[in-house]
Order: C-alpha cells, then structure tokens, then sequence
C-alpha cells in the first residue's frame, strides 16, 4: 500500500441542529489525485474547511504524514503544507502575476528601507510557471486580464511553488469553457506526474475525476459510501448511486 498523505478517521461535525458530516473518513495516498463527489449539503465544504484548519472537527481525527495532528488555524495548516485553492482563487486582480504568485511572501531587499526585489521575483515566477507548463502571455500581465483557466493556474501554481504537500482544489473547473477546463486537467495531470503533490479535486463533474484522478470517493448525508479506483469504476456506476440516493429522499419527503 503507498504511504499515506492525509486521512481523516469518522470526523463529524454539527452547526446547531445540521449534522453536516456524520463519520466521514477520507485517506489521500502521497502522489495520488483524489476525487471527492456529492450533491450540495452532502458536507464537501464542511470537510474541506477542517482539512484547512477553518473549523475544529467535533469529533474523529486526523493524520498527516502519519501522525496525528490538531488544525488549530488556516496559517497552522498551510505551514504543514496543506493548501487550498478555492473557487474565489485569491487573487488580486489589479496585480501582475508574479506579485500575484508572491503574494505575502514577497522577496524583500535591502537594510532598513528594504524593497520589493521585483526582479528576483519576475524570474522566480517565470521558472516556476514555465516548469508547470503553464502557459500565459507574460508575468508582468495583470490577473484581470488572464482567463479564468489561467487565473486558476496562477493559483495552483503559488500553492506547488509554497512547497505544497497536499493540494485541495475547490471545484477548479466550476464555470469554466471547454478550453479553460482543458487547461486546469492537463495542469493536474502534471502535477500527478510529478508525484511530489497529493491533490484532493472537489467537483461536480464525474467526467473530469474519472479525466484526472486516480481514485473517487462519494460523500452523502455527511459519510463516505463509495471508495474506489477510478479503473474499477464508472460514471455510470456514480449516477447510479446517486439517483438511488435522490428516490430515497423523494420516498421520504412523500411520507412526512
């Protein structure tokens, strides 16, 4: 069996009266890209936002490299080296990209007065872009004017470059056209190819896991139900699953 990245063992969480995970246990394998289906409510974002260090699980654990850890904030967990890429990607539109890819990390130079060093940075984030395959017109350009599947790019691109361990992508295809969607799978497939980068893809769309990911798990009503390789699977067999899991609702809703 690989070595493990990240797992959650039967983490649960509640706000109020909502139970939005149940006992949800998850394991990432290091290099593997995982991918993590469910409807809306089913707790993707609740999971996801304790994996970053944003809520405080109410129960279960979590293990990291093997041992077991406490997130006690977003910062705590980035400097582990997990890191988020959101559908709000963070970034600063009126910026350039590579003040965009140091963006709180700048590189400073200088004695008292110290300096942006935007020349050490512009090279940095050529090198670096350019290593990822990521194509864009320039590193001077501003993110305002950069497709959306550039834009995520960019975004991706600074978490790898924070030294990353494991990346959680928040929809990363939401709202995008064919050619943008094209840029962001053909991105993680050379993240996998690396192998230096666990990556937790969140998505709607059964088409792009099964595109990019090694392996897929389905969250509903707060619990894993489905662990598989993408190899020994299908759409089909998701869809399925999941209108069973839709005619139960309906069965329920008609007997209340």
């Amino acid at each position: 069996m690989s070595e493990e990245a990240l797992r959650t063992e039967n983490i649960s969480k509640s706000f109020g009266r909502v139970t939005a995970l149940r006992d949800a246990s998850v394991r990432l394998n290091k290099g593997e890209v995982l991918g993590l289906l469910g409807d809306n409510g089913a707790g993707k974002s609740t999971l996801m936002k304790i994996l970053t260090g944003f809520h405080k699980p109410d129960g279960g654990k979590i293990y990291f490299l093997g041992k077991e850890i406490e997130l006690k904030s977003v910062s705590h967990a980035r400097s582990l080296g997990i890191e988020p890429v959101y559908q709000d990607l963070a970034l600063v539109n009126e910026l350039n990209v590579y003040r965009n890819m140091f963006l709180q990390r700048e590189i400073m130079v200088g004695g008292p007065l110290r300096i942006l060093n935007d020349g050490a940075m512009r090279e940095f984030a050529r090198e670096h872009l350019n290593e990822m395959g990521v194509n864009i017109p320039s590193v001077d350009v501003e993110i305002a004017r950069l497709s959306g599947g550039q834009r995520q790019a960019i975004a991706v691109a600074r978490s790898v470059y924070a030294n990353a361990k494991v990346l959680l992508l928040d929809e990363p295809t939401a709202a995008m056209g064919v050619r943008e969607t094209a840029v962001i799978l053909d991105l993680i497939r050379r993240l996998k190819e690396r192998g230096d980068v666990s990556i937790i893809v969140v998505a709607h769309n059964y088409a792009h896991v099964f595109e990019v990911c090694d392996r897929v798990n389905l969250l509903q009503n707060g619990r894993i139900t489905f662990d598989r390789a993408t190899k020994d699977s299908s759409v089909q067999e998701l869809l399925n699953l999941v209108l069973h899991e839709i005619r139960e609702a309906r069965g329920q809703v008609g007997k209340a």
